[in-house]
């Protein structure tokens, strides 16, 4: 035990709303010390009886061997860090400014001479409902800045003419008023939606890299409302065609701006090509927890090498790995009240032993129980992994199976689409 802890880093977690738990949870297992600040007041007792939780993370920047932001918005501060000779990973401004800005990353990747869908940015409801009703088409309504954050709020058009666009905006414009912000309308097309991600190490890509299919819709079969994320399926690889067509050409600018994290751009491809959507510029959520089910290597070692900008190849498995997460009331809506009537402090039950693959979200530990906390209603991810999609799906399938809580829900189909959606890009020449 002497000789792990003379081996073992200090890493301070800074977090905008307590999502690195089982990350940070992870690497204190692996023999480190950590500690986790959590900026939102509402999730304050994320993490409380997992990890040594502090107040104000700036006193701890001496402690720490290494800084990691799990959130967008910490560029500017992340990057003086880098620049003060500190290990960090997390953004910079131009990276923040990559996923909060959706003008700015499109036009970035115009810029990068990729091909992007036709899209425009309005702050006034009435002047993008007149856009509609005179260039008829399907569009896609997406919330730009803070108020994306509400994945509830991106609606996904259907009707050839955007009438249900104008009925959408319509109805944002009596429940939002003048506060919902700017926000944007895309051109929809039909196809595949895949993201492509990758850590960088300040001066290029780490491989191999990770191709994942989010499931974003509340229930099976994409139905209900869009949530931040349901479940996610992925495998990693060392090329891809949609990588070199998109991530790559961004090698040199990211390498400029001195970015060590990881990234990821989310696309719709088809067989007219490939039509980027949007930048991830830090973890995804569950993405992260999900590639870890991947790794090899232990996590806490491999942020240290990318921070420290060294070229390595990342220890993976073989095969596919998926995740599901298993939520609660008001999920995914805020509802304070109705958190606290039916979820708040709600036990995490295991009916066997072992929590293996079963991921902390907003919890908390009280006499070695596992209570749900936070406001939101995620309560855990759950990950399988295997040679085959089906194999993975058994093992995560099998291990929710065995976790109780009361009123929870979950999607009973993620990882399906892959036999369908492998054909497809398989013919398109892009796997």
């Amino acid at each position: 035990m002497k000789a792990q802890q003379a081996l073992g880093k200090k890493f301070l977690f800074v977090s905008r709303w307590g999502e690195s738990l089982d990350i940070a949870n992870t690497i204190k297992t692996e023999g480190h010390e950590v500690k986790l600040f959590i900026e939102d007041r509402e999730s304050k007792e994320i993490g409380y009886g997992f990890l040594d939780k502090v107040t104000k993370w700036e006193k701890h920047i001496d402690w720490a061997d290494i800084i990691i932001f799990d959130y967008t918005g910490y560029g500017k501060i992340a990057s003086e860090l880098r620049a003060s000779g500190k290990l960090v990973i997390g953004g910079t401004e131009y990276t923040d400014k990559l996923e909060l800005d959706r003008n700015f990353g499109q036009s970035e990747l115009k810029k990068h001479k990729i091909k992007v869908l036709p899209s425009k940015e309005f702050i006034s409801f009435n002047e993008a409902i007149n856009y509609v009703e005179s260039n008829p088409n399907t569009y896609v309504i997406k919330p730009c800045g803070e108020t994306q954050e509400l994945k509830q709020l991106l609606f996904v058009g259907s009707d050839d003419e955007g009438l249900d666009v104008i009925r959408v905006l319509k109805a944002y414009e009596k429940s939002w008023g003048n506060d919902f912000g700017n926000f944007q309308l895309q051109r929809k097309v039909k196809g595949v939606e895949i993201s492509i991600a990758a850590f960088f190490n300040g001066k290029e890509f780490v491989y191999p890299i990770n191709i994942t299919f989010e499931h974003k819709k509340l229930f099976p079969k994409e139905l209900g409302v869009s949530t931040g994320e349901m479940g996610t399926s992925m495998f990693w690889t060392k090329d891809s065609p949609i990588f070199d067509a998109t991530l790559l050409k961004f090698q040199n600018t990211l390498a400029k701006n001195n970015f060590i994290g990881h990234i990821d751009i989310n696309c719709i491809v088809n067989g007219n090509g490939i039509y980027p959507l949007e930048f991830t510029s830090r973890f995804g959520y569950p993405q992260i927890f999900i590639q870890r089910a991947g790794i090899n290597e232990p996590i806490g070692e491999m942020f240290l090498k990318i921070a420290s900008g060294k070229s390595f190849k990342i220890n993976v498995k073989k095969g596919f790995q998926v995740g599901a997460f298993i939520v609660v009331p008001p999920f995914p809506y805020d509802d304070k009240k109705t958190f606290k009537l039916f979820s708040k402090d709600a036990v995490v039950v295991f009916k066997k032993n072992g929590k293996e693959g079963v991921h902390p979200m907003h919890l908390k530990k009280v006499n070695d129980e596992w209570l749900i906390t936070g406001n939101m209603g995620i309560a855990v991810l759950v990950t399988g992994v295997g040679q085959t999609m089906k194999d993975a799906q058994k093992m995560m399938y099998n291990r929710i199976s065995n976790v109780i809580i009361n009123n929870a829900y979950y999607r009973t189909d993620i990882g399906d689409r892959w036999a369908e959606d492998s054909d497809k890009l398989w013919s398109w020449g892009l796997l």
